[in-house]
């Protein structure tokens, strides 16, 4: 199995979604796929112009001479995409949405097709059949921060006619580096890593390792209370600079 994954991430590997990504890759990795690891804050990908050269001068190629030409080959040959960011504001981070547009349009012909009494897009010739997976972290407790990137997500597969094959979401997640060194989220990397290997071994992730990897860590208003108490006081130590 070849995994494309993306770490949509500002932060990198210092960032709260390594650390639910990290270990699901890793998961992958042990079940024996073929992970080829890229952060969107070391490519570089300029915005789609829309100019749709990639449709007819130069057919699945794009004009814009950047690190999208080197990742088409990739995308198209791989099994599954995985894709990871934070949400800052209802959605994805702008890297990963640069990336995703500028993926749609040099992949799939200018034709549409009726499917399920809908016109969607039509593939390019040699695009494997293609599994989605998210993985996203959020700062807010609630699990429903996650709702308008979940829509998102599956409205793409849908019209791109790949199979988005589950999330891995966990909400306030600042409570999660503060508890590693006591070991009381172990299990939720555990689970993070199980996930990769359900996978790559069975092409699905069970619901009863989603739901461990968005278990409840602390009560919401204590969270809350602790974040704000925690921002309060940078703030104050910044004014004494």
């Amino acid at each position: 199995m070849k995994v494309l994954a993306f770490n949509c991430s500002p932060s990198m590997d210092k960032g709260n979604t390594a650390l639910i990504f990290n270990p699901f890759v890793e998961g992958m990795k042990e079940a024996g796929a073929e992970v080829e690891l890229f952060y969107t804050n070391k490519l570089k990908i300029n915005f789609c112009t829309g100019q749709v050269n990639c449709w007819f001068k130069h057919p699945g190629k794009c004009y814009q001479d950047d690190d999208m030409n080197m990742l088409y080959p990739k995308l198209r040959e791989a099994d599954v995409w995985v894709f990871a960011t934070p949400v800052y504001w209802d959605g994805v981070t702008g890297p990963m949405k640069t990336l995703i547009d500028r993926t749609a349009l040099p992949l799939f012909g200018p034709f549409y097709e009726l499917r399920d009494g809908h016109t969607r897009t039509i593939w390019r010739e040699g695009t494997t059949s293609t599994k989605v997976v998210l993985v996203s972290v959020g700062g807010q407790w609630e699990m429903d921060i996650f709702d308008p990137l979940l829509v998102y997500m599956k409205a793409m597969c849908k019209n791109s006619n790949f199979e988005f094959t589950g999330a891995l979401l966990r909400p306030h997640t600042h409570a999660v580096k503060p508890m590693i060194e006591s070991g009381a989220v172990n299990d939720i990397f555990e689970a993070a890593k199980e996930a990769g290997r359900q996978l790559v071994k069975n092409g699905k992730m069970s619901a009863e390792i989603l739901k461990t990897v968005s278990r409840e860590l602390v009560p919401q208003k204590p969270y809350m209370e602790g974040f704000n108490q925690f921002i309060q006081q940078i703030l104050d130590s910044m004014k004494k600079e």
